[in-house]
């Protein structure tokens, strides 16, 4: 499903971010990324919707090589790829129900589709009941739950979620990590990047640890040690 080898990741002048990592991740797997700031960790989230291209190795995803990956193709795949940040990027103006179906507008949906789509993924989240309410009438942790309905609009077999509990409170960042292990029971690939170490070992699941752009250590069931 997710495969880099031997990727290293330069930024101009002469910064590494990541160095001569390789690994595998199964479909159908939930893995946290995790390292202490400046590890790497959001470069190689980056790598993975191509947001950023390898300086050089291969990154695979599916039957993607980002490495090579065109322009023009990269909407094709960040469908394929649900995106969870830590900052939301709601549309203010905009309702739950408008922000959730303008990720289908953008991408040339119908409005038959829209309308099937929308309430399936809201409800998945738990936020059935807050179709009319705009981001500013939501808390935190609501507003990340519609982020993470946009991001299942597509179906997509990878969710990647980059800090997503960063602004939240403890309990309600448990909420969102048990959503996201819910999404992977459906057999969505979770992608959790993260530096919170209570929330990593409550997973108990596999989890790369970076440090200075390497693998430190890559431990099926393991825990978030540095």
């Amino acid at each position: 499903m997710i495969r880099l080898q031997n990727v290293s990741k330069i930024y101009k002048p002469n910064t590494g971010a990541l160095s001569n990592v390789s690994l595998h991740i199964k479909a159908g797997e939930f893995v946290s990324i995790v390292g202490q700031s400046g590890s790497g960790k959001t470069t190689f989230a980056k790598l993975l919707f191509a947001e950023e291209r390898p300086t050089k190795g291969e990154v695979i995803i599916g039957d993607w090589d980002i490495s090579r990956i065109r322009q023009s193709e990269i909407p094709i795949l960040r469908r394929q790829i649900g995106i969870v940040f830590q900052d939301y990027k709601l549309l203010p103006r905009k309702t739950v129900e408008e922000n959730v179906a303008f990720a289908l507008e953008v991408a040339g949906a119908g409005p038959s589709r829209i309308k099937k789509i929308v309430p399936q993924v809201l409800k998945i989240v738990g936020l059935s009941d807050k179709l009319g309410r705009y981001p500013r009438q939501l808390s935190g942790g609501e507003q990340q739950r519609v982020s993470i309905a946009r991001s299942l609009v597509h179906t997509p077999k990878i969710l990647v979620a980059d800090e997503p509990t960063g602004n939240l409170d403890t309990i309600h960042s448990m909420e969102i990590i048990e959503l996201l292990k819910r999404i992977n029971e459906y057999g969505t690939t979770v992608v959790l990047v993260s530096h919170d170490r209570d929330i990593v070992n409550a997973l108990k699941k596999r989890v790369i640890t970076l440090h200075d752009g390497e693998i430190a250590s890559d431990i099926e069931r393991g825990k978030y040690m540095i």
